[in-house]
């Protein structure tokens, strides 16, 4: 039984649950908008905002958490440059989730995150 055990499976051993993760956290700090399903917007929402406050902070361990977590080593440097004076009023809410259209195939409700 998987009683009061809140860590979103989706559908995915731990290794890969992590990879895809990994992948769409850079992409979505990359692209600025990933549509991707609404149970995976919402699992990435907590790892991008982490991320972002990692790169509000600034400080050199900071970065080295982000570094070991982000795929793109130069992504991190301008995530770290910019964060400060983009995201420096905010005390959290960095992205958005937008529901869209079914999809088709497997009628999966589909979302687009972003970042505010």
């Amino acid at each position: 039984m998987r009683h009061q055990c809140r860590v979103p499976q989706l559908g995915r051993p731990a290794d890969q649950r992590k990879a895809m993760l990994r992948g769409l956290t850079t992409q979505l700090i990359r692209e600025g908008r990933v549509t991707t399903t609404k149970a995976r917007a919402k699992v990435l929402r907590d790892e991008a905002e982490r991320m972002i406050t990692l790169a509000k902070e600034g400080s050199l361990a900071s970065r080295r958490r982000a570094l070991g977590y982000i795929y793109d080593k130069q992504l991190v440097h301008a995530l770290f440059e910019k964060a400060g004076e983009r995201y420096g009023e905010r005390q959290g809410g960095y992205t958005r989730i937008i529901r869209t259209v079914h999809r088709r195939g497997d009628n999966a409700e589909m979302a687009i995150i972003e970042l505010v």
